[in-house]
This record gives C-alpha cells, sequence and structure tokens, in this order.
C-alpha cells in the first residue's frame, strides 16, 4: 500500500510535492497547481486595467460635467457682454455684473434686477457717509441734508418701484424708477456750490442707476 504526505515547497510558484511511503521506500510524487499560479506583474497589470474600466464612467461623467460648466460659464459671460453693449458704461456694466455670483445663471431681466440691487447697495452705502458727513461738517449741512433727502427717496421710493415692476413683467415702470435714481444722485452733487465731499458716491450710483435703466429699456 502507498502512502502519500503532501509536502509544500516553493510557495511563490504554489508548487506542492506528495513524499510516498511503499513498503520501506519514500519517495516524492511532484504535484503542480498551474491553474493556482499568478505572476505578479500580470496581477499588477490585472488591477490596473480592471480600475480603469470601472473608473471610466465616473470618470467620463466628471469630464461632462466639467464641460458643461464651462459651457454654462460660457454663455453667461457671453449674454452679459451683449446685454452690456446695449448700455452708455460697458465696463462698468460686465465688472458689476459678473461680481454677483447669480448673474452667471439669470436672463435679461435677471441681469436688470441683480443691476439695481447693485445701485441699492451703493445708494445705502452713500447715505451713510452723508449722515457722517452731517456731523463732521457742520458747513455743508444744507445741502448734504439734501442729499440725505435724495437718497432717501432712491432707497424707499425708486428702487423698489423698479423691483417691484421688474417682478410683475412691467419694464417700464422699472426703467422709471431706475431714471429718478440718477436724477436723484445728479441733484446730490448739483446740490454743492464748491466741492462736494460726495463726488465719487454720487457719480457710482448715477452710473450705475443708467446701466440698469438700459438694461431694463431692452426688456420693452
Amino acid at each position: 500500500m502507498v502512502k502519500c504526505e503532501r509536502k509544500r515547497e516553493e510557495p511563490a510558484k504554489l508548487l506542492y510535492k506528495s513524499l510516498c511511503h511503499h513498503g520501506n521506500q519514500q519517495y516524492l510524487k511532484p504535484i503542480f497547481f498551474t491553474h493556482l499560479t499568478r505572476h505578479p506583474a500580470k496581477m499588477k497589470n490585472s488591477v490596473s486595467l480592471s480600475f480603469i474600466f470601472l473608473s471610466r464612467p465616473l470618470f467620463t461623467a466628471t469630464l461632462l460635467l466639467i464641460i458643461h460648466c464651462i459651457i454654462v460659464q460660457s454663455d453667461a459671460n457671453d449674454l452679459i457682454a451683449q446685454t452690456c453693449k446695449h448700455t452708455p458704461y460697458y465696463n462698468l456694466c460686465v465688472s458689476s455684473l459678473r461680481s454677483v455670483p447669480r448673474s452667471s445663471r439669470a436672463d435679461v431681466q435677471g441681469l436688470a434686477l441683480v443691476m439695481v440691487d447693485i445701485v441699492r447697495a451703493k445708494a445705502s452705502t452713500t447715505l451713510k457717509f452723508i449722515n457722517q458727513e452731517l456731523k463732521r461738517s457742520p458747513k455743508l449741512r444744507r445741502p448734504l441734508r439734501f442729499c440725505a433727502s435724495s437718497y432717501d427717496a432712491i432707497l424707499t421710493a425708486d428702487i423698489p418701484e423698479a423691483i417691484e415692476a421688474l417682478q410683475k413683467g412691467d419694464p417700464k415702470f422699472a426703467e422709471n424708477g431706475t431714471n429718478d435714481a440718477a436724477v436723484e444722485a445728479s441733484s446730490c452733487e448739483d446740490s454743492f456750490q464748491g466741492k462736494s465731499p460726495l463726488t465719487k458716491l454720487n457719480k457710482a450710483v448715477h452710473d450705475t442707476s443708467v446701466v440698469a435703466s438700459a438694461i431694463t429699456r431692452l426688456l420693452l
């Protein structure tokens, strides 16, 4: 009777040998498990190819998303540029709109609303400065009070009128509101007989109001 005892050798190649006994004799019988043999380099390449294959859909989706974002951003920039060409202050229009993130998703009506919001922010800043100047410059109290009244009208009447009209789809009233804001800013500047401490602020409100009016006019 032959008895064999399995003995493993050379684990890297997964080669097994059986130690066999036949009577008083012993001999080794090799057993090769060739179907289990793997080459490290081939295994590495196989894993790499599998990773690439599995990750390809994710890579493709990511690439398509990036391309889509680029196209959308390009379209938004084109709309801003085309819209601002119809205003008297192109550079101011473009820089102002691009400074507001929601402009990238807006249509012309949305761009008009963005610009009106910019006018409101600048008018609010100017009114705060006027109130500070009233405390610091008593000699300019008369024109400063006039300006305070003018900017109060911009913030409580002109801008709300423009926003409401745009939201309701009535661009004519919106245009009137932004035009009035520009007039108020100019009237404030003209109220100073000498040098005005509000020149830059008045110009900023006037120019953005004119831009807002021009954009609104495109909706007529």
